[in-house]
């Protein structure tokens, strides 16, 4: 890592993280019950995510789902995260991308029981925290601050979630009860408003560090990489051109991106049946790794990238981030 470090120390920093969403996950939110025996994938696709990590030299963010830590079954895969020096932060307990509408009492629960089940699995208890579906609240906030988290990763600047809800409720199954809680899956508009680099949610007398999902300057459009293997599905070409072309957009306007994964880059239709649905799974593994490994060298040769934990506690003490007073519904 120190050899490392060294090459990348004229470059400017970003962050890179993975939300380990888990087969069990994406078919509980469209309402398939086959959830409820909690399939996982988590045993294929770590070892892959952790090969192309380490040909790299790269120590990420993995936020990883509470309920995945509770079962036994994953805890070989989860520990392997840890042991390899990754820095583990909490993704919920049961991936319930409405946490938005959760009262603070519930979210004191869905936190803690997610910690406890993170911590045994991994030794490690996580300090940042990313909603699912980018799902956020002032009273998700305050327990966050409340329970001695160091910063929030839940925010995503991007005009385009209305949209990406519509094509998402479009594409599923959905009772009435189901679409009343995905109702701000992906965020409003106004999300598109938001700042870009790292800021500080000022509330109660305190502050939470915010470390928002990298969208495109100006545009605002999404540049994390399930964006861009949707993009691949029409042209591999044009998608890593974009991804290329947002880089050093970041770079020419002063942002540190803050890149997400997902386990389904990694995965194809072959490895997932249950998961064809998803737009990119036509794609095999073999192809959407290649995009991957296609992105990350070119993240890696224009900046230094760290975990979203380093990266958090590089911007804390920096005199010029902005402070955002969150808006509290009551």
């Amino acid at each position: 890592m120190t050899q490392t470090s060294s090459v990348r120390s004229n470059k400017p920093i970003a962050n890179l993280s993975l939300d380990l969403d888990n087969e069990w996950a994406y078919l509980k939110t469209h309402e398939n019950p086959e959830w409820e025996t909690y399939p996982s994938y988590l045993n294929v696709v770590i070892p892959r995510i952790l090969d192309t990590l380490a040909t790299r030299n790269l120590r990420i963010t993995f936020f990883v789902v509470g309920q995945d830590a509770a079962l036994e079954y994953n805890h070989h895969a989860l520990s392997q995260l840890a042991n390899a020096g990754h820095e583990i932060g909490n993704h919920s307990l049961k991936h319930e991308p409405w946490l938005h509408l959760f009262s603070e009492a519930e979210l004191e629960h869905e936190l803690a029981e997610a910690e406890r089940y993170i911590q045994a699995a991994t030794g490690h208890k996580p300090t940042g925290f990313r909603g699912p579906g980018y799902s956020q609240s002032f009273a998700l906030l305050r327990v966050l601050s409340r329970r001695g988290y160091v910063y929030d990763a839940s925010s995503l600047p991007s005009f385009i979630g209305p949209l990406a809800r519509a094509y998402y409720l479009a594409t599923g199954q959905f009772g009435a009860e189901q679409r009343e809680k995905l109702n701000r899956l992906f965020g409003s508009w106004k999300d598109g408003l938001r700042p870009l680099k790292p800021y500080r949610w000022s509330f109660d007398q305190t502050t939470l560090l915010e470390m928002p999902v990298t969208t495109f300057p100006i545009f605002r459009v999404p540049i994390h990489l399930s964006y861009v293997m949707f993009l691949a599905g029409f042209s591999p070409v044009l998608a890593k051109a974009y991804f290329y072309t947002a880089l050093w957009s970041c770079r020419i306007f002063g942002v540190e991106p803050s890149i997400l994964l997902h386990p389904l880059d990694f995965l194809g239709g072959e490895d997932v049946p249950r998961l064809k649905f998803f737009p990119s799974m036509k794609m095999s593994s073999k192809e959407k790794i290649n995009i991957v490994e296609h992105c990350l060298n070119n993240l890696t040769n224009l900046f230094d990238v760290k975990t979203v934990g380093e990266h958090a506690a590089i911007v804390t003490n920096r005199q010029n981030l902005i402070h955002v007073t969150p808006s509290n519904p009551s």
